[in-house]
């Protein structure tokens, strides 16, 4: 009978040749038995050597399997396909550009069988050239079991449900039932927000634990923050299920004021990174982002537009239903007039 590995490792990316040897070789570095590690790297639509730098470590990594896209399908898709080949207990995503310090893995897989919980979240590291920082996790408890549900709030300061990176922690893949590992297909930017936010709203519970860092890989090329073209529209659909969520949910009355403050920071965020795009993409984000917002509770949207700094209130100028702007006198109308 083959033996099931404990853990399964999900590493998608596109023309990633020069990091990928460094995200593997640290996958060759988490667990004292090779058989305990299964790595699912899928190869989408590369035109460099990828795929090929991949096979090179399958002497390394034996439980190694490449899956090869013929055209690109995006990394929601890709995160998909290798989570559907994976067969162990426990997943981790990794991106192709990134990598691990050693026993990573197997600190947070101990974890999760000591906590009995069905993910893990941790803190990161973030790698520009020679800097480091580490990013921490927003939930300061560490190390118990908490409610997924007592993590998404407040409004007003960064919580769980700000912190979606997939590859920030570990999941038990009896969640995969329930959807809770999969990402909304086609999605080509912000596929973590509805999943963090299904997540955290679905899970009976979770912890943040301690870990040997994740190394995450700043400012490179391929990367979909540094492109300008259109698979950045895909940020006002990711919005619109993430609102369509929170909007069925028990708790909607609660969680509903934190998702349109979070809808507001991301769309002025692209809104403001849109002078780098063509004039049809510009034009279509805006037009999009006037849709998206006409579509919310026009009285959350108004109460969380009074408390916008003037900053974002210029970048937001002209995308804000006239009532929400309006609201109270709102320091919205106040910036732009």
């Amino acid at each position: 009978m083959t033996r099931r590995p404990r853990i399964s490792v999900v590493v998608p990316g596109k023309d990633v040749e020069s990091y990928l040897a460094d995200t593997l070789t640290s996958l060759a570095r988490q667990v004292e038995d090779p058989r305990d590690l299964e790595v699912i790297v899928v190869d989408d639509g590369s035109v460099d050597a990828t795929g090929d730098v991949a096979r090179q470590f399958a002497d390394r990594l034996p439980g190694l399997a490449v899956l090869t896209n013929p055209a690109p399908t995006g990394l929601a898709n890709a995160r998909n396909q290798g989570l559907a080949a994976t067969t162990g207990r426990y997943v981790a995503y990794l991106d192709a550009d990134d990598w691990l310090a050693p026993r990573r893995l197997t600190v947070l897989a101990d974890a999760m069988d000591a906590l009995r919980v069905p993910f893990v979240r941790t803190d990161h590291t973030t790698v520009r050239g020679r800097r480091r920082d580490l990013i921490r996790a927003p939930q300061a408890v560490r190390g118990v079991p908490i409610d997924p549900r007592a993590s998404i709030l407040p409004v007003d300061a960064s919580t769980m449900v700000d912190y979606p990176y997939a590859w920030a922690g570990m999941f038990d893949r009896a969640m995969e039932a329930d959807g809770l590992l999969t990402f909304p297909p086609d999605l080509h930017t912000a596929e973590d927000r509805p999943w963090i936010w299904r997540l955290f709203l679905s899970a009976g519970s979770y912890a943040v634990v301690d870990a040997p860092t994740l190394c995450y890989r700043r400012g490179v090329g391929s990367s979909l923050t540094a492109t300008y073209d259109r698979r950045q529209l895909d940020i006002l659909e990711a919005l619109r299920q993430t609102y369509d969520l929170v909007r069925r949910d028990r708790d909607a009355a609660a969680f509903l004021p934190k998702i349109t403050r979070t809808s507001l920071a991301l769309i002025a965020h692209h809104v403001a990174r849109s002078r780098a795009m063509t004039a049809d993409v510009r034009r279509d984000l805006r037009a999009g982002s006037r849709e998206f917002f006409a579509g919310l509770p026009q009285d959350v949207l108004a109460a969380e537009a009074r408390l916008m700094t003037r900053a974002r209130a210029r970048t937001l100028h002209g995308l804000l239903p006239r009532g929400a702007a309006r609201h109270h006198g709102s320091r919205f109308e106040e910036a732009v007039a």
